[in-house]
């Protein structure tokens, strides 16, 4: 029985919190009641109130979730209330008494049933210094105490302490300077002292901030703070005696700048750009906006949260997306994604501080684009049911009918293009249908087709072309030849028009487009005249496993140790399902070191990772043999060698030694690269000097055009030389009766003689001076060849024009005999010359001045 009483007395306390919490349970929900659940909502507020700035919200308890609510404002023209409860300013007013109160309304607008609630508003207060000074006095730190001598030995009278940081916060609005603290040191009281501070702040930069009253130690600041700027400052205080000695040991002092929230939320981008595929389910992932806010990201300042203002268009449902109010993500959260009906929307996206508060916090805005992609939900629909068409006898690709459809799609994607297949009606495969790729329609044309295994050996009989001639009363016979052949596979007999092969057929060859091998052949009568069709001949070639899978890529780079990176590789095989993959990967046993260097993991089916064994591989260049075996019936395996470079990396995993790896051994495609280079580079110096030597043909050929005594260009000629100086005793004055050296005037053609050009007659004897003439004889030389120069009639006069070079005949230049050297040139007009410039200004007043 005492057991049963004790086990009693153990269950009636439980059975006791059951009971009211059920009653409690009960009772909120026969206490449920429609309509707002407080009588008044107050909000505190900034002096100004912003366009758009969310002031608070009201909530509305709807009991059976069926009522449709609409919510008014009793001042329109100030706030708004949107679905959701929350309340908007719509103009921009500094908060005053009028605006203090006003009433929101909700309405039914099923059974316009009404209710109303009250919205208060304050003015939040505003943290001054006199606040701060009035609720604190100015706090006085003591220098601690030093060790003093006592007894002969030193003895400890007080520990030093750490003194707290000063908060200080920012934007204050003064008056400065303001007193922040005391510094004090018991010394004073014998000694006259003087304080200081030094650090960035105080005298070093940013110097000024802070400032110290030298003789009471009041320690100021002289200017507002930005904790965005600078958000701690660490500041030494000293303390001298009148002749500069120290008395105290230097304190530091740590001021922390407060943050303030004084900065918006400021998003990475103002359009952000995402897709997210038509038909995804609620939750698929969209994208992620992210905004950052300078304040302290560890205070409410800085603690910002996401939401979606607005969404266009809001169909089919105004809420399709949602985000994480933290991380910014944006997810679906209702079903019907349709392309085909919106293709994109436009999400208006709010970041606020204070975790969101929307009555302290501020915010920002930003713009997300979801573009809703299209995939393959849409068949694709024929036009008609029945399409016609016609085709002439023993043509072969011509076109016999279009058979057009709809596809609601996205136009030119995958999910668009129509493939066409015949399903029935032509079983011995005389027709084709192709897709066109700009109108998506199937183009029907007449072919043969025939299906072999790709492999087949020379001389096997494929099948035969029988051509019909339409002339059946005239007796004539049909031979046929082929008429194209890419890959030369192929023969026709020309009687029967058996066609055999006569190579080895090879699906995965260049000629083979789609699986399909195309061949033409030619069948003409012997008719006057010939008359002559076409055939073609399309082979679907069936695959084989004749092709043994290769290592991908063929060259890689890996560290000397096994972290932090390794080799991923798969393979390439020609071949095509089911010859194709999964692969297996193995590495041989022989050479042994290849497995005791190197491991290899089976990623999946088509790719697997090469690793080190062992923990350290010098660095060079190793070919590691790799068995890749494919999936065909029987298989196919290939031993490839994979070229490794290993070298040393840094922490990144990435190559520091690159220079010396590829150092030792050039890959083909380098060799070859560096070939092609030295080839370029003699065949652009070949063409250099075949240039240059027709260039010096084309120059000898063009001088040996122009007749010497035609050329009139502005060449220098060389007429005579007038002997070495008065040094050179040995020289002839008859020299100077001919400045110039001219061919004999005997063998001048007639025809090219100038008339003021030297008459022909008897060359005068001029004196000749002797070699080693005597100082006095010179005079007596003069005089004689002055009487010769007088009585030479070939001798032009002093005042005679000479001449110094022959033009040639029929030169348009005027000739320089009519120039009047003895002119004074009185009679020009040099006034032009004044419009010369400045350098002819002397030029002017020398010849322009009038009679001056």
């Amino acid at each position: 029985m005492c057991r049963i009483a004790g086990a009693l007395r153990t269950l009636l306390p439980l059975l006791a919190a059951l009971l009211q919490a059920s009653v409690e349970a009960s009772g909120e929900i026969a206490l449920c009641k429609t309509g707002f659940p407080e009588d008044v909502y107050s909000a505190v507020l900034s002096k100004d109130v912003h366009e758009g700035q969310p002031l608070l919200n009201v909530k509305f308890s709807n009991c059976n979730g069926k009522r449709k609510v609409q919510y008014e404002s009793s001042e329109p023209a100030d706030f708004k209330v949107d679905e959701d409860g929350m309340v908007y300013a719509v103009r921009s007013f500094p908060l005053s008494s009028e605006h203090a109160k006003f009433l929101i309304y909700a309405q039914d607008k099923e059974t316009q049933e009404k209710w109303q609630v009250a919205v208060k508003l304050s003015l939040k207060p505003t943290l001054t210094e006199e606040s701060v000074k009035e609720s604190a006095e100015v706090e006085e730190i003591v220098f601690p105490r030093q060790f003093s001598k006592h007894s002969g030995h030193l003895q400890r009278q007080k520990r030093d302490w750490v003194i707290p940081p000063i908060n200080l916060p920012e934007n204050s609005r003064g008056p400065f300077p303001q007193e922040l603290v005391r510094i004090r040191s018991d010394r004073d009281k014998n000694l006259s002292l003087r304080y200081s501070v030094t650090g960035p702040g105080a005298d070093q930069p940013p110097t000024g901030i802070f400032i110290i009253n030298p003789i009471s130690g009041q320690l100021s600041v002289t200017k507002p703070l930005d904790r965005e700027q600078i958000a701690r400052f660490h500041l030494r205080a000293h303390a001298v005696d009148i002749n500069g000695n120290q008395v105290e040991n230097p304190i530091d002092i740590v001021i922390n700048v407060i943050d303030m929230n004084d900065n918006r939320p400021e998003f990475l981008h103002q359009v952000w750009n995402g897709t997210v595929p038509e038909g995804s389910k609620p939750g698929t992932y969209v994208m992620t906006v992210t905004a950052i806010d300078a304040d302290d990201p560890n205070a409410l300042n800085g603690m910002l949260r996401y939401r979606i203002v607005s969404q266009a268009p809001s169909t089919p449902s105004p809420n399709m997306f949602t985000i994480n109010n933290e991380t910014g993500d944006i997810i679906t959260v209702a079903a019907g994604l349709d392309r085909e009906k919106v293709q994109q929307y436009t999400l208006i996206i709010q970041a606020t501080d204070m975790e969101g508060n929307p009555t302290y916090g501020l915010s920002n805005t930003a713009t997300a684009v979801i573009t809703v992609t299209d995939v393959n939900d849409n068949p694709p629909e024929f036009t008609a049911m029945t399409f016609y068409g016609e085709v002439p006898e023993n043509r072969v690709d011509i076109i016999v009918a279009n058979l057009t459809v709809t596809d609601k799609d996205q136009p030119h994607t995958p999910a668009w293009n129509a493939v066409y297949r015949i399903s029935g009606g032509d079983p011995t495969g005389r027709f084709a249908i192709q897709t066109d790729p700009n109108s998506n329609d199937g183009l029907v044309t007449v072919v043969k087709i025939i299906r072999q295994e790709e492999g087949l050996h020379a001389g096997t009989m494929l099948t035969t072309f029988t051509a019909q001639d339409p002339d059946r009363y005239m007796q004539q016979n049909i031979r046929y030849t082929k008429l194209s052949d890419p890959a030369n596979w192929l023969k026709i007999d020309p009687v029967n028009g058996q066609i055999t092969t006569i190579a080895v057929l090879d699906r995965e060859s260049p000629n083979v487009k789609n699986n399909i091998y195309n061949a033409t052949f030619l069948a003409s009568d012997n008719g006057i005249p010939p008359m002559s069709g076409t055939g073609t001949l399309q082979i679907y070639l069936l695959d084989i496993n004749d092709n043994a899978p290769q290592v991908l890529p063929q060259e890689a780079e890996t560290c000397e140790t096994p972290d932090p990176n390794s080799i991923n590789i798969t393979a390439l095989d020609y071949d095509i399902d089911p010859n194709a993959g999964p692969f297996a990967f193995d590495l041989p046993l022989s050479p042994v070191t290849i497995k005791r260097n190197w491991t290899i993991t089976r990623l999946n089916g088509d790719f697997a990772q090469l690793n080190l064994k062992i923990k350290f591989l010098e660095a060079g260049i190793y070919e590691v043999p790799i068995i890749i075996t494919d999936s065909g019936n029987p298989p196919k395996s290939n031993i490839s060698i994979l070229r490794v470079k290993v070298c040393q990396c840094d922490s990144n995993g990435d190559c520091t030694d690159v220079d010396r790896i590829v150092g030792a051994g050039l890959g083909t495609g380098a060799i070859i690269a560096i070939l092609l280079c030295i080839i370029i580079l003699l065949i652009l110096v070949l063409m250099f000097v075949v240039w240059m030597k027709r260039r010096d043909k084309e120059r000898q050929a063009k001088q040996l055009l122009i007749d010497p005594e035609d050329d009139v260009r502005d060449n220098i000629l060389k007429y005579d030389e007038e002997g070495g100086g008065e040094e050179d005793q040995d020289y002839d004055l008859s020299q100077l009766q001919q400045p110039d050296t001219v061919e004999p005037d005997a063998i001048k053609p007639v025809g090219i003689r100038r008339m003021d050009e030297r008459p022909i007659h008897a060359e005068p004897q001029y004196p000749v001076r002797s070699a080693a003439p005597h100082p006095g004889d010179i005079g007596d030389f003069i005089n004689e060849g002055l009487k010769a120069a007088d009585n030479d009639p070939t001798a032009p006069p002093y005042d005679s024009l000479l001449v110094f070079d022959y033009e040639g005949s029929g030169s348009t230049a005027g000739s320089l005999s009519s120039l009047n050297s003895s002119s004074s040139g009185g009679e020009q007009d040099y006034d032009y010359l004044n419009d010369w410039g400045p350098r002819f200004k002397k030029l002017a007043d020398m010849y322009g001045g009038g009679d001056d």
